[in-house]
This record gives C-alpha cells, structure tokens and sequence, in this order.
C-alpha cells in the first residue's frame, strides 16, 4: 500500500470506506491540487455530513459552560461559599472517564430506537434530551433555599457531565464512521468551529441573557438564571433536530442483530456501576490519607511541595483506577457479568490497538495522544488570573480572550483543515505543536509590558490561531488511529488520555505560577511543548515505516 495518504497510517480496518461518498478531496501532499480538485474542494466543505458536524459540535459545546464558569458565576451571585461553588467542577470528571462507558455506548442496543433509528443516532437521541433534561432540572433549583437544593443542584449537574460525555461519545463514533479517511481533516475543522460557537453561546451569552432578565451580583434573582438555563435547554434542540435529519453511517444501517440478550447488557451495566462507584469511593475517602501524606512528606527537608503534591496526587488517582480494576476482576469471576461480553468490550479494542501497531508503537503514539496538549492546557488554568492580575479589566478579557480569540480560532481551525488535507495530518500535528509552545514564549512578553492591549490582542490572536490549527489536525489524527470496528471505545478513550495528564499538572499550575513568577512559568509551559515535537516526529517515522511494510 503506498503513502499516498497519512491520515490512513495502516491497512485499512474491516468495514472501513477508503473513498467517502462525498466529493474526493486532492490526497497526494506533493501536489498542487488542480482546478477540479479544487471545485471537489469547495464542493466538500458544503457536503451534508460536514454541515452536520458543525451543528453537533455546536450542539456538544452547550453544556460544558453550564457546569464551569456559567454556573460559578450562578452560585457567586446567589451567595455560596468559593470552596462549593469549585466542588462543583467534579461534575465534569465524566469528561475524562467516559471510556469506562463507551463500551456500553458502543454495544448495548435501545428498546425500539435503536431499530427506529439506528445504533448511533438512538443514543445520540438519548444523550441531548438527557442534557435538555438536566440542564431544567438545574434551571428549577435555587441554590440560596438550603443545602436540599444544593444536594439537587450537584445532582443535575452530575447528570449534565455524564449526558454530556456521552453525547460526545456518540459524535466522536458519527464523525468517523460517516465519511472516509480523506474527508475527516474537514468534518474535524467544521466540529471545532460549531463547538467553540457552542461554548460562546453558553459561556458569554448566558452570562448576556441572565443580565438581560435582571440579575446581579448585588441584586441576585433566581427566575433570571432559571430563564436564562431553560433558555440553553431550548438551544440543545439544535442538535436533536440535527440527530433526526441525519442519516445513520452506512455501516450501521441494518446491522441491528445483537448476540447479547437484556439481561446480559443489564449484568454489564451494573459493573459499569460497581466500577464507576469503587472509584470514586476510594478517589474521595482517600483524601485524609492522601492529605496526611502530604503534610509528612513536606516536612522533609529539601523536598519541593508543588512536586510532593503533584505525586501523591498521581498515585491516588492510579490507586483509585487500581481499586476499580480489581472490583471489576472479582465481579467477572463472580459471575456478575458474562467473561466473553467484558473481553468483547474492554478487552479487545485495546488488544486490537497494540495488535495493529505492535507494542511500542503503541506506546509512543498513546505517549504522544496523553502529552500533545500539555503546553496550552497547563498554561490556560492560569490564563484568566493572569490576565485580571495584569490589570485588564473583566469587559477587556471578554472581549478580547472570547470575542475575537473565538473568531481567530475558528480561523485557525479553518485553515487546520485545509493544510492537514493538503501536507498530511502529521506535517500540520508537529507545525501546531511547534506553534503551541511558541505562542507560549509571547506571554513572557506580555508578563513584562504589563496591561498593554494592543500586545494582548496579538498574543491571543496568535495563541487562538495556533490552537485552532493544532486542535483541527490532533482530531484527525486521533481519528486515524482508530479501527471503525472499535470506534466509540477506542476514541473514547484515545480523547480521555488527552487531557488525563495534563489536567494533573495543571492543577498545580496557579501554585507553580506564585512560586516562579509568571515569565518562569510560561518559559517552563514552552518548554514542556518540545518533547512533544520529538513524539510527533517518532511518530510520523514509526507510522512511515509501516506503511512502507505494507506498501
């Protein structure tokens, strides 16, 4: 097989379309496409499935917001303590374990609209009218009457996350089922555009629209947020229309025979349930020991507190996914759910992953999916506070940072989709990497000039830019990886390991920030971005040499 196109890096998988029935993109990075390449070219980005992409991005992007910053701004207004308002943030822990229901997603039909509309147009149905749901429950609930209405309140967001992680589930599985290999590049730009819309819409205009209806910091009124939260429920509609104008991918169609009665997808629902629940058990009860931990290790002489934290809070974290695994081990042997069922939907999209690339390969390329994104994420949990700390005002940071960074985003994504088509995903995965890191060094300028708008607005503008570009190529590439007969699961967790390690780090960013200063500590985010361009670069040469094998 030659290597004509490196989106595809091996043999194509069984059931895979090579050629999407939408119009053929120019696949060869070497030449400059011709006029009717380029006629294919327009025709493709006004394709069905790439209009689609964008209103289920748009419709994915809804509810994040609604569990972060809107509904801070929410508790704050309404006169909860800090601490709670940020216990909420668990909510959305959902985000980076929906691999652990995947398989669920990916195997378990629906009564009667799996057979209406398809395996994963039925749970994507499911998934936005659970998120219409919850948001309303929250949209119903004052925080201010009592702790009932908060228990009520943490519930409904619960809900949100987990709804929401499997809606993303669900569009991730769509996306790479419904067009070839040559077509994803497009379909990932045009989802990273509706999604950043998305979240403009739940973060800036909410925020917009519970002003509107009269609520303020000093004059809070909960049928202002209760307006404006049934207001976003509305918008969800976007994409529940979407779901039922869409056709369900080709290879879907009909295959509605399942080996698998109820009571076996029922068995694998409560282990889902045991594991989900030995998890966070320990995770949280395990917090006084973990703090204890803490407090002795960083009485020791020469021993960095940041490090002694960050540690410890790794080993809690493989401790507590330790203690679901061997929950979900005595529960297989026990009986509790079928063995073949658990091989069939945990075990083997993992064994075909290291199957397909052998296991170093596999290794690298997990590496490089888990620490690709560490250099913007860990920057970005400190960026707001650096931004207020520099002495931009609120108006300034949302008009800069959202407004016109969302329009250089989606620039950027835009122009993502068209380099990966033209120079290949991994040509575009290391510029977007080389960039990431790059646009880093730009806050230390910032760090030193102070409150100047002008360098502010090319900082953003390059950092969005950039970001758009390097996110559009990342999903095309961690679609490539996967094999069609394993999609929900392996994306799911392939999208899961993304944001795992640096999220960790992360959470030790604003600590690290105080302690070095904030020119340090963006040198240090830049740096953390070059090790990732020796991965890309394994990567492509790992890929290449298979591909030559098979050629």
């Amino acid at each position: 097989m030659s290597r004509e196109n490196e989106t595809s890096p091996v043999t194509p998988s069984p059931g895979l379309r090579e050629e999407p029935e939408t119009p053929v993109l120019p696949r060869s990075p070497g030449a400059v496409p011709a006029a009717r390449d380029r006629r294919n070219w327009y025709r493709a980005w006004l394709s069905p499935q790439v209009l689609a992409m964008f209103l289920l991005g748009f419709s994915a992007g809804i509810p994040i917001l609604l569990i972060f910053s809107t509904l801070s701004v929410w508790l704050r207004e309404a006169g909860i303590d800090r601490a709670a308002v940020t216990f909420f943030s668990w909510a959305a822990l959902g985000y980076s374990f929906k691999f652990l229901w995947a398989p669920l997603i990916d195997k378990m039909p629906l009564p009667l609209l799996t057979r209406l509309l398809g395996r994963r147009r039925s749970w994507l149905l499911v998934a936005q009218l659970s998120v219409m749901a919850a948001i309303t429950w929250m949209a119903c609930t004052d925080p201010v009457l009592g702790e009932k209405n908060m228990i009520m309140m943490a519930l409904a967001a619960v809900l949100l996350g987990f709804s929401s992680a499997t809606q993303d589930i669900v569009i991730d599985a769509y996306r790479i089922e419904c067009v070839g290999a040559s077509m994803q590049a497009l379909l990932a730009s045009s989802y990273v555009a509706g999604y950043r819309i998305g979240m403009l819409v739940a973060g800036a205009g909410s925020l917009y629209l519970a002003t509107l209806f009269g609520t303020t910091r000093e004059l809070y009124r909960f049928e202002a947020w209760q307006m404006t939260y049934l207001v976003m429920a509305g918008v969800m509609s976007v994409g529940v229309i979407t779901t039922l104008c869409i056709g369900e991918p080709e290879r879907n169609v009909g295959a509605l025979r399942h080996h698998y009665s109820l009571q076996h997808y029922l068995r694998l629902v409560i282990l889902f349930l045991l594991v989900a629940a030995s998890f966070g058990g320990s995770f949280f009860f395990s917090a006084p020991l973990v703090a204890s931990v803490k407090e002795i290790l960083g009485q020791q002489a020469e021993i960095h507190l940041e490090l002694v934290g960050f540690l410890v809070e790794t080993c809690r974290l493989f401790l507590a996914l330790g203690v679901a695994a061997l929950i979900a081990r005595v529960a297989v042997l026990l009986g509790v759910v079928d063995q073949g069922m658990v091989s069939e939907s945990y075990i083997a999209p993992v064994r075909d992953f290291f199957s397909r690339y052998g296991v170093k390969a596999a290794i690298l390329l997990l590496t490089l999916v888990g620490f690709y994104r560490v250099s913007d994420i860990v920057l970005g949990v400190v960026a707001n506070v650096f931004y207020i700390d520099m002495g931009f005002s609120k108006n300034v940071i949302a008009s800069v940072t959202k407004t016109f960074g969302l329009g250089m985003t989606l620039l950027g994504g835009f122009l993502g989709g068209m380099l990966t088509v033209r120079f290949g995903v991994y040509a575009i995965l290391f510029t977007g990497a080389l960039l990431a890191a790059g646009t880093n060094l730009l806050f230390m300028l910032l760090a030193r000039s102070g409150a100047d708008l002008t360098l502010l607005t090319v900082v953003i503008g390059a950092d969005s830019l950039c970001a758009g570009l390097a996110s559009t190529a990342f999903i095309a590439f961690l679609s490539s990886l996967t094999n069609i007969s394993f999609t929900a699961v392996q994306y799911a967790l392939f999208s899961s390991l993304m944001t795992l390690f640096p999220k960790l780090i992360g959470g030790y960013s604003g600590t690290a920030a105080a302690s070095w200063g904030y020119e340090s500590f963006f040198l240090m985010t830049a740096l953390m971005g070059l090790p990732v361009l020796l991965l890309v670069w394994l990567a492509r040469g790992v890929i290449n040499q298979r591909t030559d094998g098979v050629a």
